[in-house]
């Protein structure tokens, strides 16, 4: 059981990290809704290469380290696409990364 929540933690640290790396573009973080103030470009990245770095590293306390680079390449690609149609669809839900940008 344990396993399973360290694997959904990771699931969940590799979108949110896709989520910091895209917002971290001035495009999309126009998307999103922060227009009004300028994107913390820097600290997002560093957040988003954070946040996909504790993802590998939950795989690997799970699985031997070739089963833990699939899990870990398959949640990129999860996360990755769950942005790209958050983006494309509701761009606005991605401000939730960003505590202070959201706006009512």
């Amino acid at each position: 059981m344990r396993d399973a929540w360290m694997l959904g933690a990771a699931l969940l640290a590799a979108l949110a990290g896709m989520g910091w790396l895209a917002l971290a573009m001035d495009v999309h973080w126009e998307q999103a809704g922060g227009a009004a103030m300028q994107a913390p470009a820097r600290r997002l990245r560093v957040l988003g290469t954070l946040a996909l770095a504790a993802s590998l590293w939950l795989c690997l306390a799970v699985d031997h380290a070739s089963m833990a680079a699939l899990v870990w390449v398959m949640a990129l690609a999860a996360a990755a696409l769950a942005v790209a149609m958050a983006l494309s669809w509701r761009p606005h839900w991605l401000r939730l990364l960003v505590p202070g940008a959201a706006r009512a």
